[in-house]
């Protein structure tokens, strides 16, 4: 399973979604996106994963706390208790096996990351 993992601030544009999604590796292959379960019903992530035709995978906040990631943000550690949601929501999404094949990347505008973990699934 191919998940893309979603960071974003809560004015992000779908372009800058988009833009992140592009440059961690685009679309081609996903099953899902994924991000904190308390951002999973934007708007903008709906009209991304439409557009990707992949359903949201949202993960609790407990979850993405317990995941170690490459990247490190001290502003993301401290209110989320990982250094990248994108990186630790694609991991949690994948699956128990999941490694990440993307590290995260940010939008220019620096409102959105993203991340692709490739598992067997959760």
């Amino acid at each position: 399973m191919k998940v893309a993992g979603l960071g974003f601030k809560k004015d992000v544009t779908l372009a800058s979604l988009r833009e992140a999604l592009l440059a961690a590796g685009g679309p081609e292959g996903l099953e899902a996106v994924a991000t904190v379960s308390d951002k999973a019903d934007a708007e903008v992530l709906k009209q991304l994963a439409r557009e990707c035709g992949v359903p949201i995978k949202a993960v609790s906040r407990d979850v993405l706390a317990g995941i170690d990631t490459p990247t490190q943000s001290n502003v993301v550690a401290e209110k989320f208790g990982t250094g990248s949601v994108a990186e630790a929501a694609a991991l949690a999404a994948a699956g128990p096996r999941a490694r990440l094949i993307a590290t995260r990347t940010v939008s220019q505008d620096r409102t959105a990351t993203a991340a692709i973990a490739e598992g067997d699934g959760a």
